[in-house]
């Protein structure tokens, strides 16, 4: 807290008093400056009255799946999380990562490559299945936005949305969010994965006239009617859409 970040800011303020070289107080100032900066830069985002405010409505009631289907398209069935048994799913997790710039929220959306599979050319979170080196869903979230977007450091988890199961894949989604406390961020894009970044304002995300209606075509001649969130041109549907919604009601 910020009383603990004064107490330490005074701790080795005093020490430079000593009798120290000119030039050692020169570097020691120096290091003092870049560390509590930093330093600043995380106290002061996860004491955001935003964030705040957010952390609490995470450990409460969510709006769960209600909030989910308003962005499902119309064929999309109703499977429950707590109605799937054990081994009927894969386990993966995504990460809702909130980072701060000029004093605007915002989120960071993947444009996946085009390619055989079940999600090609689609817009998600960062996120994927769960290996076996990952301690909990959450490192899985974590390790993957450091594969994908590089960001592998200075992300504070501050809670979780409801688990979506995605039937088209077989997999058991946890979305987890996450906080950058860094003072910079700094993206490197895995190409092989990753086409694109799309940075979501929370501004936008609140505004009606982003949510739209259009007809996607997953498969060759296998076509949906669907909501979808219009993020600078392009289409977020299923899960994604999904899973926003969701954190769009805690906003």
């Amino acid at each position: 807290n910020y009383l603990t970040v004064f107490k330490i800011r005074q701790g080795l303020f005093n020490s430079i008093q000593l009798k120290l070289t000119h030039g050692a107080k020169l570097r020691i100032l120096r290091l003092y400056k870049c560390y509590f900066g930093v330093l600043s830069t995380f106290v002061d985002v996860l004491n955001h009255p935003f964030i705040i405010s957010l952390k609490e409505q995470l450990q409460g009631t969510l709006p769960g799946e209600a909030a989910q289907f308003e962005m499902a398209h119309i064929s999309r069935e109703k499977i429950k999380y707590e109605d799937l048994k054990k081994g009927n799913y894969r386990s993966s997790a995504v990460l809702v990562l909130l980072a701060q710039r000029e004093g605007e929220f915002f989120i960071p959306l993947t444009e996946r490559h085009t390619y055989n599979g079940a999600h090609s050319g689609q817009v998600s979170f960062p996120g994927g299945k769960k290996e076996e080196q990952d301690e909990s869903l959450m490192h899985t979230a974590l390790r993957e936005c450091g594969e994908e977007i590089g960001i592998h450091s200075d992300i504070e988890v501050i809670g979780e949305l409801t688990p979506l199961y995605i039937p088209v894949s077989g997999f058991l989604v946890n979305p987890y969010v996450g906080v950058y406390t860094g003072s910079k961020l700094d993206y490197t894009l895995n190409e092989s994965e990753v086409k694109s970044l799309l940075e979501l304002n929370l501004s936008d995300l609140k505004s009606p006239d982003l949510i739209k209606q259009t007809v996607v075509e997953p498969a060759p001649g296998y076509k949906l009617k669907t909501p979808y969130f219009d993020v600078r041109g392009k289409i977020v549907w299923g899960a994604t859409a999904m899973i926003l919604n969701e954190f769009k009601k805690l906003l």
